[in-house]
């Protein structure tokens, strides 16, 4: 149907961009995002740029949503069924909203579970922009964050870790004080975890939480540039203690990873409740060859 318009696209950008949404039968495109990029040609947030979903990060900071969870959330048949504004679980009003999707579907004990995914790189992207925006402190900020998002991706791209180091210390330092005492998404652990994940998600990278292996889990996984960053939070009164690199070492997370040839960074990140900063950020490099 729409042949004369492929020409210059690469197809699998296209999928990968604007099609998953699925309902447990054949996964589709967002019409509207499609029609737009025959129009301008451009891969671009079409649809999320209609609407800031502000209801919906509002909900998920009041609800002190772990932003990681959002990718392996599991919801019954009932839950994506409820239509009750005022009691609304997160998963099923993330689901009839558009912003998460049905990956798989498991029957066990008798009632069916849905495993939930985002349903492509738009809504994944762009939702984890609005995420971090929203984690991070009053709007003038935005252009900040911006920056810093951007220095991130060079300092990934470059394996300079201690300009990563200084970049997230520097990022909690600036948020003032007032935000952290207003806000109660910031009166959490996983607040840290949140926005530092948030970060590497609003880049688009390839990004695995809670990556299972024989020793436990991991809290994040990261595939970029052919290489891997295994990465693992600790939150800690005060001071650096060194657990989160040691817990990667131990449990011998990358031990899944060996097969693949490519560079492996161990990074252990430890945050300060008490300082509100990063204190800890270890590396450690397996070459891998």
């Amino acid at each position: 149907m729409f042949a004369s318009e492929l020409p210059g696209l690469d197809r699998e950008q296209i999928r990968h961009w604007y099609n998953g949404y699925n309902w447990t039968g054949e996964s589709v495109y967002n019409p509207f995002d499609v029609l737009l990029l025959f129009r301008d040609r451009m891969f671009k947030p079409f649809w999320f740029e209609t609407g800031t979903p502000t209801f919906l990060v509002d909900l998920l900071a009041q609800r002190q949503t772990f932003t990681p969870d959002l990718q392996r959330l599991v919801a019954l048949d009932s839950l994506l069924s409820s239509f009750d504004v005022d009691f609304i679980p997160t998963e099923a009003l993330m689901f009839q909203a558009g912003y998460l999707s049905i990956d798989r579907v498991e029957h066990r004990f008798g009632e069916y579970r849905y495993v939930l995914r985002y349903p492509n790189h738009e809504v994944y992207q762009s939702l984890s922009n609005s995420l971090l925006h929203a984690w991070t402190g009053p709007a003038a900020q935005t252009n900040q964050t911006q920056r810093q998002k951007a220095q991130l991706g060079d300092l990934l791209q470059a394996n300079n870790f201690a300009g990563m180091q200084q970049l997230f210390t520097a990022f909690f330092a600036s948020i003032p004080h007032q935000w952290f005492t207003n806000n109660p998404i910031a009166q959490y652990e996983g607040y840290y975890a949140s926005v530092f994940y948030s970060y590497f998600a609003a880049l688009g990278l390839d990004i695995t939480c809670e990556e299972s292996s024989n020793a436990g889990r991991l809290d994040m996984a990261v595939k970029f540039n052919s290489q891997i960053y295994l990465v693992e939070f600790k939150v800690v009164e005060l001071t650096p203690q060194g657990r989160a690199l040691q817990q990667i070492i131990t449990a011998g997370y990358a031990n899944k990873y060996q097969a693949s040839g490519q560079p492996i960074h161990l990074i252990g990140v430890e945050f300060s409740t008490a300082s509100r900063s990063v204190v800890g950020f270890e590396v450690q490099t397996l070459s891998n060859q």
